[in-house]
């Protein structure tokens, strides 16, 4: 069916509802020609008359009865979805697809969790950790979270996270056992917690300084995919780990963990969450996104 075959269909069934071409052109918002004319076009194209037309009364046809008592089912079919809909206009709710890196994982989405929920409980999370290079529009997502180096440029992106370093740390009692390294090479003599990303590989440590940039492939004796279980390995004296300073500022503040390398620290700018436009944002989407950010901001 063309679209102007179900404008015709719709507004036949508006005429045959108010008996009267003003009237419903008024129900429209149409003029009365331009409804004369849809009708006109339906009736050439359907090959029979559908109303009975004078200037003092309308009655619809045999056919005209036969075909409303058709399509009429179906319009209300239509007119119940489109109110299905109305929640998601209304408020916040319906299932938020995102795909999201793995450490972004641990650093915004774990902490937020819980908070989110119980403000939104009508948003499904449904979160796929991927550290692959993923088109997001081509894999149906309604977002995704990730560096911004990493972010296609026609994508619109919002800092969920706060600018910080990534460094090396250990735990006093791991470095009451083994010298402080003193450059990045020294990390090979070191017993380091490696993060793995869902695509295989082993996160690289990177350092700098003074314009020299050093890359280090950690090795040790645990390897994880868990933002959390690095975090604990290292507090538990097991080895040096590599992570976003303000994720375990407190540790270091209580002398849990030990920053190590500070002068070889990159900057860490943070991670954005990012969807393709901004026309028609979904309700959920929105939320959390201004959620995130909001988190970020009072941080």
């Amino acid at each position: 069916m063309r679209g102007t075959d179900f404008a015709g269909l719709s507004n036949f069934a508006a005429i045959a509802e108010h008996g009267s071409f003003a009237k419903a052109a008024v129900a429209l918002g149409v003029s009365v020609s331009a409804l004369s004319q849809t009708m006109r076009t339906l009736e050439e194209r359907l090959g029979v008359r559908l109303l009975n037309r004078t200037t003092r009364s309308l009655a619809l046809t045999e056919a005209g009865e036969r075909l409303l008592g058709q399509i009429r089912p179906a319009l209300e079919q239509l007119d119940s979805a489109m109110e299905a809909v109305n929640p998601f206009r209304d408020r916040p709710a319906g299932t938020l697809r995102l795909n999201v890196s793995s450490v972004a994982v641990g650093l915004v989405i774990g902490p937020s969790l819980g908070a989110f929920h119980a403000a939104y409980s009508d948003i499904k999370l449904d979160i796929t950790v991927d550290d692959s290079v993923t088109d997001i529009v081509a894999g149906h997502f309604d977002a995704g979270i990730r560096p911004y180096h990493r972010i296609a440029q026609d994508m619109i992106a919002v800092r969920v996270s706060p600018l910080s370093r990534l460094i090396a740390v250990a735990s006093p009692e791991y470095l009451s056992h083994h010298p402080h390294p003193v450059v990045p090479m020294d990390l090979q003599r070191h017993n380091c917690i490696p993060f793995r990303l869902t695509t295989g590989a082993v996160l690289h440590w990177n350092f700098e300084k003074d314009g020299e940039k050093v890359e280090v492939t950690p090795e040790g004796s645990i390897v994880t995919s868990s933002f959390e279980l690095v975090a604990r390995a290292a507090r538990e004296g097991i080895g040096i780990a590599y992570l976003p300073e303000d994720r375990i500022a407190h540790f270091i503040a209580q002398g849990r963990l030990v920053p190590l390398l500070e002068d070889w620290a990159l900057p860490f700018h943070g991670y954005y969450i990012y969807y393709p436009s901004r026309r028609q944002l979904p309700l959920a989407l929105k939320a959390f996104i201004d959620f995130l950010h909001h988190r970020l901001l009072a941080a």
